[in-house]
This record gives C-alpha cells, sequence and structure tokens, in this order.
C-alpha cells in the first residue's frame, strides 16, 4: 500500500484527480452534501482551500502521522508570525485548548473565574472540571462581550481567572478587562474562538487571543479556517511555555528529549494527550495558507448583508451587529437581533420552509442545568438573556453566492413586511 502512495500521491496526481487546481493552491468548490444550492441555503458548507487532500499524502509519504510532526510544526510558527504571538500549540479541539488553559491556570476548589453566560458550555466545563466556580456575568447590549463594568464590580478575593470571549470576531474591551486583572492579580484567558485573523484596536491592533495570559483558538468545521475539529493554544505568557507542552504531552518531557535537552522522558506532572494527528495539521495548513483569501471573501458577503438589511434595521424590525462598524474583524458570524422570542423563532421557521437555514446561538449558561448547579451569577443578567432569546445567525460561508445573500435578505423583508401587515389589521 506504501508503495502505492508513493507511486500514485503525487502533486502532479493532485492536479489530475482536481484539474481546476493548481500548485498554488486556487479554492476547491465541493457541492454541500444533502443541498442542491439551487433550492437550499445551507446555514455553513466548510471551505475546501484545494491543498488539503496534497498535503495530507505529503504527511503520509513522510511516514509521520502522530501528533507534533512536520505539519504541526508549520501549522503553530504560521499560527505565531500571522497572529504575532509568542508560543502556539496545536490541539485536537477548542475544548482541548480550553481544558489545557484551565490546567495551566491552577484555578481549583474555592477558586472563581468570571466569564459571561452567553458563552460555549466549553468554557464553563474546561473551569468546572478543575473544581473552579464560574462566575457568570451580563454582556454589552452592542458587542455581546463580556461587561468589563460589571467584571471590575464582581471581582472577589476568590477571583483567579477572567475569561474573555471575543463575540463574533469582535474584541472585547480588552484594555479595561487587562487592567482589572493587572490590579488584583489574576490571570486573563482570551477566547478566540471566533477571532483568528481579527484585531483590538483597529487594523493595526493586536491580533485576537495574543493580549492575555493565553488564548484559545477553534478550527471546527463552521470557523472561517478549519480542519473539521481542531484548536490552538496561544501562550503569551513565557511562565507557562515549558508546562504547557508537559500537559500537552501526556504529564512527560517528551518535547524536552525530542529537543535533545534530557536523555529520556519521564512523568514529570499532570497533563493527557492534547495532540492533534499530523494528518489533521496537513488539512489544516492548506486552510492557514488562505486565511486572508477566506477573511476577505466572507467580508464582502458581510458588508453586502449589512448593506441589504439596513432598511429592515431602520425601520425597527431588526438590529444588526454592531461589528460591521469594526474594520478590524473577521466577519465571522452575520447575525440580526429581533424584536421577540417568538419572533425569532416564528422567522428561523419561516426560513425553513423556503429552504433557508438560519440557527440560533447560545443558550445562557447560568440558565442551564449545570450552570445553575455549579456557578453562580453576579448582578442582573438582562443583555445575557434578551441574546439568548432574540439572536439569529444567517447562512455565512465562502461559497456563498450574492445571489444567495439577496435572497436571504428578501426573504427576510417578504417576513417582517407580512408580520408588519398583520400586526395592523
Amino acid at each position: 500500500m506504501l508503495l502505492f502512495w508513493k507511486k500514485h500521491c503525487t502533486e502532479k496526481t493532485f492536479i489530475d484527480i482536481f484539474p481546476d487546481q493548481n500548485a498554488d493552491s486556487r479554492p476547491l468548490s465541493i457541492p454541500s452534501s444533502g443541498f442542491s444550492m439551487t433550492d437550499n441555503i445551507p446555514f455553513n458548507k466548510p471551505f475546501i482551500a484545494g491543498k488539503e487532500l496534497y498535503y495530507m499524502a505529503q504527511a503520509i509519504l513522510g511516514g509521520r502521522s502522530a501528533g507534533d510532526g512536520p505539519f504541526t510544526k508549520k501549522c503553530q510558527r504560521f499560527i505565531q508570525t500571522y497572529l504575532g504571538t509568542p508560543k502556539a500549540l496545536l490541539t485536537q479541539s477548542y475544548a482541548s485548548a480550553l481544558d489545557m488553559a484551565a490546567m495551566l491556570c491552577e484555578a481549583g476548589p474555592g477558586d472563581e473565574v468570571i466569564m459571561p453566560s452567553f458563552a460555549f458550555v466549553s468554557v464553563a466545563n474546561a473551569f468546572h472540571m478543575q473544581g473552579a466556580t464560574p462566575v457568570f456575568v451580563d454582556i454589552r447590549p452592542h458587542t455581546l462581550n463580556l461587561d468589563a463594568d460589571q467584571v471590575a464590580r464582581a471581582v472577589t478575593d476568590r477571583t483567579r481567572v477572567i475569561v474573555t470571549p471575543h463575540y463574533a470576531g469582535i474584541g472585547c474591551d480588552m484594555e479595561k478587562i487587562l487592567e482589572i486583572a493587572r490590579h488584583h492579580g489574576l490571570l486573563v484567558v482570551e477566547d478566540a474562538a471566533n477571532g483568528f485573523g481579527a484585531r483590538y484596536g483597529g487594523t493595526d491592533g493586536k491580533c485576537l487571543g495574543t493580549m492575555g495570559d493565553l488564548g484559545i483558538l477553534s478550527f471546527h468545521e463552521t470557523n472561517n479556517v478549519i480542519c473539521g475539529e481542531g484548536g490552538a493554544l496561544l501562550i503569551n505568557n513565557e511562565r507557562f511555555y515549558e508546562k504547557a507542552e508537559i500537559i500537552r504531552e501526556k504529564g512527560t518531557n517528551r518535547s524536552k528529549f525530542f529537543r535533545g535537552e534530557v536523555d529520556k522522558y519521564t512523568w514529570v506532572d499532570i497533563g493527557s494527550s492534547f495532540l492533534p494527528s499530523d494528518l489533521v495539521a496537513a488539512f489544516l495548513f492548506a486552510q492557514l495558507e488562505m486565511a486572508d483569501t477566506i477573511i476577505a471573501a466572507r467580508s464582502r458577503l458581510f458588508a453586502q448583508y449589512i448593506e441589504g438589511l439596513q432598511e429592515l434595521a431602520d425601520k425597527g424590525f431588526i438590529r444588526l451587529p454592531h461589528c460591521h462598524e469594526d474594520p478590524a474583524g473577521n466577519s465571522h458570524i452575520m447575525y440580526v437581533i429581533t424584536r421577540s422570542r417568538d419572533e425569532r423563532d416564528q422567522l428561523v421557521a419561516y426560513l425553513k420552509d423556503r429552504g433557508i437555514y438560519a440557527v440560533i446561538h447560545f443558550s445562557p449558561l447560568h440558565l442551564s442545568p449545570m450552570g445553575a448547579k455549579y456557578g453562580r451569577v453576579f448582578g442582573d443578567m438582562t443583555n445575557t438573556r434578551d441574546a439568548g432569546e432574540r439572536l439569529l445567525r444567517l447562512p455565512l460561508y465562502y461559497d456563498m453566492t450574492d445571489e444567495q445573500v439577496d435572497g436571504v435578505v428578501g426573504k427576510l423583508s417578504f417576513f417582517f413586511e407580512e408580520t408588519d401587515e398583520k400586526s395592523s389589521r
């Protein structure tokens, strides 16, 4: 079988299989299974750059498909250079990167970790599994990010960490949050799952994920840059360099062994196997090479949505994302805020009946069974509940056409026209 791969899986063979591609890697258009793109508009369609299979074949032919192979190292170097972070470690998933961050922070029983309730469950899970208590704080209504003023009031003598998800690739108020952390001696973990390539403080600002002590990336298939599942831990505080490698390598100093710094490796601390296969990294590397192209394409579609929906916003039917005013974003999520939960749910059904698949997003964690049992709520959560009840994510993906965006906009316009007519009778 290996001889077959060596004989047949060359770059020339790859181009023969995919004749529309070349060695410079033009995007490859692959239909989304189960959907006829003339009749249906899926919520997401994973982007294929074009060289994923070629790089995966290289990994196989190179004889190294396990973790920390050549493509893992290429991805890590790319991320470090692209984002401006001193150290990046690929992980199996976004949740794995969060688990590593929680272990590095050493927030355990009796400690508190401040985070928004309007966030993905993995944020709370990671710290709860270490024994810490999630403290849920409200978000700001326009950015849907953690309210820094509420964070300042929520700090107690048991607080150890602040976790700052950057919703929709738009940065939290990091200047205030970092100042709060410095004043109280706290660690900051940036959840930049939505934020690859986005910046804080304008187009010349720092990339999201590079300002806190630790940063988290996600390469899940719904993100801009993908590898199915996958994540990365960004280590911006040098005190965590060595321990992060140990945790990621099952609690051993195996990384030091491979660098020739010790003559054998052994168990030195807690840890697990957080390394992705080098086949996954090979897929991801093809995506990383196209990051700027992906973000530019999504930004153009995002701007088309904003222009098309502005009239509905002006009439008060919907609220548009605050992030369209921020040129440093990465156009990861296109959402609208409806006037009520019932209206949002009716709109979901209306669009689905017409072949358009829009989805709700986070359910507030403080209202979940686990959140109520193991978390603590600080202050009023009006904005969090509001976002959970009224936010609707619209289809947005690289291969989406102008006509499809116009189609979604048109259906939203028809829906609100009909709703307005009914209410005025």
